[in-house]
């Protein structure tokens, strides 16, 4: 091997790793934005209003209307719509990809799924009344996907998934 053919194998591989560098860069940065950002989403909801709310909605039978949740809960419906309104503001971001879905689904897949099934005659009543198909839309996307998700691949818990889990 000659001394040109050399450089030029260093030429080659200084190029490999100038370009390398900057889309391991961009890949790092994107997974801890991710991360980041679904621990902000985390924290948001860690709060006791928001678990009232959540406690208030799981205790509602499923299909009721507006005017039953309405009646149902009495003074505590702003927590129910709230809540609904919070789901709402997670659907957007995941959409858009700048929230991974994989951390909502392992932290709220459960109960944005509940929240769906117990408000759907709710939001559908809502639509009809205001006339707009968008009241709950991003809370009924985000279920439909856990449903996909779920059609694939059944949700299984987590102290069954990880039961031989060991820290590294």
């Amino acid at each position: 091997m000659n001394a040109e053919v050399l450089f030029r194998a260093i030429q080659a591989g200084a190029v490999v790793v100038r370009l390398g560098f900057p889309v391991y860069e961009m890949r790092r940065y994107r997974k801890e934005r991710n991360r980041e950002a679904a621990m902000e989403l985390l924290h948001a909801f860690q709060t006791p209003e928001f678990a009232k709310a959540l406690l208030l909605l799981y205790r509602l039978p499923d299909g009721l209307s507006k005017p039953q949740i309405a009646s149902s809960p009495g003074e505590d419906l702003h927590r129910v719509y709230a809540m609904t309104t919070t789901w709402e503001s997670v659907g957007v971001p995941v959409s858009r990809g700048e929230v991974s879905m994989d951390p909502v689904d392992d932290f709220f897949s459960g109960a944005i799924v509940v929240s769906c099934r117990k408000l759907q005659s709710y939001i559908f009543d809502q639509r009809r009344e205001t006339g707009r198909e968008t009241a709950g839309e991003w809370l009924q996307w985000l279920a439909e996907r856990f449903a996909e998700r779920e059609g694939t691949t059944p949700s299984v818990p987590a102290d069954l998934l990880y039961r031989d889990w060991r820290p590294r």
